[in-house]
């Protein structure tokens, strides 16, 4: 069946029983309650140890994740990739002035400096840890909009169109597991870091459930990394906005490389044949990122290579690569888009492509392609709210980084011109 009309809606087969105490409990609950009454009561442990561990993680000075524990320079510079910064400043003001002008006013709440910790703060569950900014479903419409606009004016018409759908899909499950007060189109924060400048150092925050973006803006160039997105499931099969889907193409282009290779490239690729392979070491594994190993809080991980060297396929796999990585930069705006994939295709000698599962038409399965410039991870997962307990084809995680201390523009910052960055922090907040 053709992948791009094949319906997902096998997740209606493992919709939740509502009358459960976690969902009765929860339909009861804003996003404040909601957290509380997990922290509170520390269930389940695992996700409550995991909390912990985060905070522990966040302690440490960034560093950047690495194949090997030592951080390579020299790999990003400051370039023009035409990014219309103009327009962003401008809507950013925008937002600014909907903030001040709201009841109560929430100018403040948005505003961070530039070397604030809470760039670093951010997680894809719905559980609200990290409260900074402005959350969408608590502001003004005119507050609402004007953020959205920002994000529209900052990313590519496919990349906004990318984080709408994610956002919708979000809404879609609340109304599945009937808790729309804490899973919704509008449960995502927001906030600056640093001042919006046409010429200096800023950026801004937008999470929430299954969408974290962070964005680091300077003159005519832009750096969306990290960034998460995902979707359980990743299609609406009804309602005002039935047909929305994502994440599909990745998961297309990624079986259609690996079935591509040869056996024995297969085989190579293919580091475990099962998503919880016992031969996995221990925490190879777990039970928040699953096969994930550079999500929330793990900006300082080696990552070993794994797999096969993309250098060493043929042009007809390597642009599948291309083509996989054209849809991880979707976000950023065509030029910057451009520049990117310019760059990692400089490193093909040193870029690797590794698979976990099978790879038959319905077999869910992880892949990752890793670089010294780049890491993208897709993940087919267990159900969070669906009652799956296997990884189902309708549950994805993808999530991209930028190695080598690139992350969050931090490669960038020791290139800036003296103490540019002073200048453009709020007032109140120089040091």
């Amino acid at each position: 069946m053709d992948p791009q009309t094949r319906s997902d809606d096998g997740f209606r087969h493992h919709l939740p029983d509502l009358g459960t105490p976690r969902f009765t409990t929860m339909q009861k609950q804003d996003a404040r309650e909601y957290v509380k009454a997990f922290l509170e009561g520390g269930r389940p442990p695992w996700i409550h140890s995991l909390c912990l561990r985060w905070k522990e993680l966040l302690e440490e000075p960034f560093k950047g994740i690495t194949n090997d524990g030592v951080v390579r320079p020299g790999l990003f510079h400051l370039q023009d990739e035409h990014v219309p910064m103009d327009s962003i400043v401008s809507a950013a003001d925008a937002v600014l002035d909907a903030a001040a002008q709201h009841s109560p006013p929430l100018t403040d709440k948005l505003k961070y400096h530039i070397d604030s910790h809470e760039w670093r703060t951010w997680s894809n569950p719905e559980f609200l840890l990290s409260d900074k900014g402005a959350r969408l479903d608590d502001v003004s419409q005119t507050l609402r909009s004007r953020i959205l606009a920002l994000l529209q004016s900052t990313l590519s018409a496919e990349g906004y169109h990318k984080a709408m759908a994610a956002m919708r899909i979000n809404h879609f499950l609340g109304e599945l597991v009937k808790s729309p007060a804490v899973l919704n189109q509008d449960s995502y924060n927001f906030a600056f870091f640093g001042k919006p400048s046409t010429t200096g150092p800023w950026g801004f925050t937008f999470y929430g459930h299954h969408l974290c973006l962070k964005i680091f803006l300077y003159r005519s160039q832009m750096h969306i990394s990290p960034w998460f997105t995902g979707a359980e499931p990743n299609i609406i099969d009804q309602g005002p906005h039935k047909g929305t889907r994502i994440l599909h193409e990745e998961e297309r282009l990624g079986l259609q490389l690996m079935q591509s290779l040869s056996p024995d490239a297969q085989g190579k690729a293919q580091i475990y044949t099962q998503l919880q392979d016992p031969a996995m070491p221990k925490g190879r594994w777990n039970h928040d990122d699953q096969r994930h190993l550079c999500g929330a809080y793990r900006d300082n991980r080696i990552v070993p290579y794994e797999g096969i060297v993309v250098a060493d396929m043929d042009a007809a796999q390597q642009n599948l690569v291309f083509g996989i990585l054209e849809q991880y930069l979707l976000y950023l705006p065509q030029r910057s888009r451009e520049v990117r994939l310019k760059t990692v295709k400089e490193w093909l000698h040193e870029t690797y492509f590794c698979w976990i599962g099978g790879f038959a038409e319905e077999d869910p399965f992880y892949y990752r392609i890793q670089s010294p410039v780049i890491i993208v991870e897709f993940d087919h997962h267990s159900g969070v709210f669906l009652s799956n307990s296997e990884p189902r084809k309708f549950h994805i995680h993808t999530l991209l980084r930028t190695p080598n201390g690139g992350d969050y523009g931090m490669a960038l910052r020791p290139l800036l011109p003296g103490d540019v960055e002073q200048e453009f922090v709020w007032e109140g907040q120089r040091d």
